[in-house]
């Protein structure tokens, strides 16, 4: 793979993995977010007691903390050895046991059908060849895969294609994609997987609510925008679990 892409380099930064919470989940708006995206996890994921759970692009390890706590046995891995470190750090905090490696998810060394669950939050957007990433996750998962990404039918669609530019243009920024709902479904059925629970979180861009910054104003205008079904079409971003078929 590609040492010197973003998803590599901006990840491999102390100061980067260090605010890293604080930036996606600080404020009433990210409390929501990390609120809202925990609930659909421990729907998705089901019961943990005693299973084995691969958490993969773990980051600072808020899902694999969270299936820690569930009573899961939890492996959690990642490209950065500096998100890893406030990972290893939080779990300490908390006397929780999970097992840290560094390890890219394109290529995992791990044997087929190795865990009961694997886990693989806001890196389908960023990585090198989403399309190997979701064939890595299927073929080390026994029964289940759990995964998100902005939806190319979203208003995410504009400020990623925004980013392309000015990431072109020699700005420092993460040039992320959006991916379409059949192209995830493909991938999933190519490696003998299917999507079984669908979740979409907001209409409205997540930025937008950050920078009004009212819960009321969260909670009334998508509470609207969900009547009027727009939910189903622009809901972004789209969580969706897949398991194995039976042969």
């Amino acid at each position: 793979m590609r040492r010197d892409h973003y998803s590599y380099t901006s990840y491999a930064d102390a100061d980067m993995a260090g605010s890293f919470d604080a930036r996606r989940f600080g404020g009433p708006i990210g409390e929501r977010v990390a609120h809202d995206q925990a609930r659909v996890l421990a729907s998705f994921a089901g019961e943990l007691s005693g299973r084995s759970v691969l958490d993969v692009g773990t980051g600072t390890g808020r899902a694999a903390l969270q299936m820690a706590r569930a009573g899961a046995r939890v492996t959690a891995v990642d490209s950065s050895e500096e998100m890893l470190t406030v990972a290893q750090q939080r779990a300490a905090n908390e006397h929780l046991t999970l097992t840290f490696a560094v390890a890219d998810g394109h290529r995992l060394e791990f044997a087929n059908q190795s865990f009961d669950v694997v886990i693989c939050l806001r890196v389908l957007m960023h990585a090198v060849d989403w399309h190997a990433l979701v064939a890595e996750l299927c073929r080390v998962a026994r029964h289940r895969v759990i995964v998100d990404y902005p939806a190319a039918t979203s208003f995410a669609a504009l400020q990623a294609a925004l980013r392309q530019v000015t990431y072109r243009l020699g700005v420092r920024t993460e040039p992320y994609r959006v991916l379409g709902s059949g192209a995830v479904r493909r991938a999933f059925e190519t490696s003998g997987f299917q999507i079984r629970s669908v979740h979409r979180q907001f209409v409205m861009p997540i930025a937008l609510h950050k920078f009004v910054g009212s819960e009321r104003f969260t909670t009334s205008s998508e509470m609207l925008l969900r009547r009027l079904g727009l939910i189903h079409v622009v809901g972004t971003p789209v969580t969706i679990a897949a398991e194995r078929c039976e042969s």
